[in-house]
């Protein structure tokens, strides 16, 4: 009998400061908005590629947003599953890897803007494309709709790989490529 290799050794010896996994979430995907949030990050000079689209599944919903299982007290009138389970269980989604200069992660929350996309700057995906607030999601009690989400920082991008494109596809972070050849990856 086989045993599970310790977490993240599948994906050793890879530059995590460089990668970042794009996470265009369901609201995006079902306003046909996921090639412009895509071609501007491709625009700020950061590679995109190996796109996937699939129907994300509660679990990977819940290990993407561990932050927000484990802070959930912080939101005590939500249940925070059920706000994943409604935001992402069986709907699209669409995810990329990005890659860029060791720092790819600052950048890009820098194009994202503000997670409330009323707050968000001109300019920034989220400012520009967002049509959500996080008034109305606390009024409605639920999650902000803000189109998309990227790796926080190196941890988070091996986490993120693992859930959306998993192990088997390891292969895929092998840079450079070669800029505006947005590849997909067959599932």
């Amino acid at each position: 009998m086989s045993r599970k290799p310790p977490s993240g050794v599948v994906v050793e010896g890879i530059d995590f400061a460089r990668w970042a996994v794009i996470l265009c979430k369901p609201d995006a995907v079902e306003r046909g908005l996921v090639d412009a949030v895509l071609d501007r990050i491709e625009a700020a000079q950061v590679a995109v590629s190996d796109r996937l689209d699939l129907t994300a599944q509660a679990w990977q919903a819940h290990v993407h947003y561990w932050d927000l299982l484990v802070d959930a007290d912080w939101f005590p009138d939500r249940d925070i599953p059920a706000c994943l389970d409604a935001e992402y269980a069986n709907r699209p989604v669409t995810v990329a890897l990005a890659y860029g200069e060791p720092g790819v992660h600052h950048r890009l929350r820098q194009l994202l803007g503000h997670f409330d996309p009323t707050r968000a700057a001109p300019g920034t995906i989220r400012g520009d494309l967002g049509n959500d607030s996080l008034t109305a999601a606390l009024a409605e009690r639920r999650l902000v709709r803000n189109l998309v989400h990227t790796s926080d920082d190196p941890d988070a991008a091996r986490r993120d790989f693992g859930t959306w494109y998993g192990a088997r596809h390891r292969a895929l972070l092998s840079p450079p490529f070669a800029p505006h050849q947005r590849t997909s990856v067959e599932t």
